[in-house]
């Protein structure tokens, strides 16, 4: 009976033990990230390669963590910098993967997004463009003007290959819909109409109307004469002077040459692709920005030159 009782005990006391050194080791402090890389594989991978990088985690740890489940791999937010253990491997276990937003404004050209997305992503804008001319169908506008939620430390090549996937299927999906097909040529008119709608109108209401200009002068073998043709790449912000119009020999300056540049100018919107489908059937030939900030159309030549010196 002594016997019985004295293991009894001695069972309790480890027991007791037990659970002092649990509580204890599972609410020991631990310094961490507010956001950290989980590698991929299995949980003790996981711990292993976290002790690797100097994480206080120890074997220990992997039992835990089974207990309470597979944490997603790739860069995680944990939310904060010291915790203690249990809740270190809770959010572990339980943390969404961090997300990074990026937009694209219309009428931005892709040198210069890749620069600024470069800067807040940390990621290399060379790169970035090297890995869109390999992979992009179009010279510009490949990436479709919206906001994007991208996974934190996400690479060069990874970034420009969801972009495209993204932005093909809003272009395939628009022009399914409304020509039953999605044609690479037909869609890179399309594009670049709609990047010269995106440099040129005031606003949205406006689009439709810019778009009949361009088709109008098309049809009647007249050169656009649009200076936002000219703000194509590097000079997508740079003021279009009328020495740039006379030393610019590319075939973007629709001054010197007729027709639609060779390509896009920029990032469009949806706005800007549906008035280059579907342009307003006016016989306007001219607009002319008023002090408004809005633009006068016409289809008289005389009537513009007019609009030209109110404006002035």
């Amino acid at each position: 009976m002594f016997r019985k009782n004295f293991i009894m005990s001695l069972m309790e006391n480890i027991l007791i033990l037990f659970i002092i050194a649990s509580v204890f080791y599972t609410s020991q402090s631990l310094q961490t990230q507010k956001t950290i890389y989980v590698p991929q594989g299995s949980i003790t991978n996981i711990i292993s390669q976290l002790h690797k990088k100097g994480y206080e985690v120890s074997p220990i740890d992997r039992y835990i963590l089974s207990f309470l489940g597979q944490p997603q791999s790739g860069w995680v937010d944990i939310g904060a910098e010291k915790l203690n253990r249990v809740d270190f491997l809770y959010k572990l276990a339980t943390a969404k993967a961090k997300m990074e937003e990026i937009t694209l404004i219309p009428g931005e050209t892709a040198l210069l997004f890749f620069e600024d997305i470069a800067s807040t992503l940390d990621l290399d804008a060379s790169r970035l463009q090297h890995y869109y001319d390999q992979h992009a169908d179009y010279p510009e506008a490949g990436i479709y003007a919206d906001t994007y939620y991208v996974p934190f430390g996400i690479n060069e090549e990874q970034l420009i290959a969801f972009l495209l996937k993204e932005s093909t299927g809003q272009f395939q999906k628009i022009s399914q819909k409304i020509y039953g097909t999605y044609d690479k040529k037909q869609w890179l008119r399309i594009l670049t109409i709609a990047s010269i709608i995106q440099k040129e109108a005031a606003n949205t209401e406006e689009m439709p109307l810019v778009s009949s200009v361009i088709y109008n002068r098309i049809k009647k073998g007249m050169p656009l004469q649009m200076d936002g043709t000219l703000n194509y790449g590097k000079y997508s912000h740079i003021k279009v002077t009328p020495e740039r119009i006379r030393n610019d020999k590319s075939r973007f300056n629709t001054y010197r040459y007729k027709g639609l540049p060779p390509s896009p100018i920029g990032a469009v919107s949806f706005d800007a692709i549906i008035a280059a489908i579907k342009p307003a059937q006016t016989d306007y030939l001219y607009f002319m920005k008023n002090r408004q900030g809005t633009h006068d159309f016409t289809k008289s030549y005389r009537t513009h030159r007019r609009n030209i010196q109110k404006a002035r």
